[in-house]
């Protein structure tokens, strides 16, 4: 019987290694996985690379994760943005480091691991710092860098609802980009609102399948 349910937060973030580069979702204030960011607080993981698309706001979750001093590495896009105290703090101790990342680049670079693709080539940061040490390209006399593919060991991420196969659906702007990360990681974990039983969720309305997703523990909220 397929039964991706977990009992609990600690169980859902086990084996989570040293190292690991883990995929982080949310936007802004929407479907960002709180409640298993702190729980990797508690299992210990450190020297983690972590992808997301800010750094982290307040003091909870991914904020939390680096607070604790596990995370040496974080690429995303808007590292400075209301509220990233944490970030801020590390960075200018010289405590973490910072690969800044356009967002559609950043989103389409996850896209690519997951569709087992070798990379895109793009216009976007022709010219400019980010282009440094990438491949560039010459395409009907236009300018192009080549983006490689960004690949998670772990996707931690947030949905709305579940069922045992690890179907989700998510609520609004929190789909962000956790669909994506989903498919871009090895281990993929899911926080959820609810969980229901097999078939309440109308087919039509699944987002992920299950297929992309090995761990769902339910989180209150």
């Amino acid at each position: 019987m397929i039964d991706k349910r977990v009992l609990g937060l600690a169980e859902a973030v086990a084996g989570i290694p040293d190292g690991a580069t883990i995929l982080c979702g949310g936007f802004g204030g929407a479907g960002l996985p709180e409640a298993l960011c702190e729980a990797v607080v508690e299992q210990g993981a450190r020297d983690l690379t972590v992808v997301a698309n800010n750094a982290g706001t307040g003091r909870a979750g991914l904020a939390a994760l680096l607070a604790a001093g596990r995370v040496k590495r974080i690429i995303c896009s808007f590292p400075r943005s209301a509220g990233s105290v944490v970030f801020e703090e590390l960075y200018a101790a010289g405590r973490i480091e910072l690969e800044l990342v356009p967002q559609g680049i950043i989103s389409e670079r996850m896209r690519c691991a997951a569709a087992g693709l070798g990379g895109f080539y793009s216009p976007v940061s022709v010219g400019t710092r980010l282009a440094e040490g990438k491949e560039h390209r010459e395409i009907d006399g236009r300018d192009y860098v080549l983006e490689k593919p960004l690949k998670g060991d772990v996707a931690l991420l947030s949905a709305d609802r579940a069922d045992r196969w690890g179907n989700l659906t998510y609520r609004k702007s929190a789909r962000n980009f956790n669909p994506t990360m989903a498919m871009a990681a090895s281990l993929s974990v899911v926080q959820v609102r609810h969980i229901v039983e097999l078939g309440e969720i109308d087919p039509e309305m699944i987002i992920t399948p299950g297929i992309f997703i090995d761990r769902v523990v339910q989180v209150a909220g």
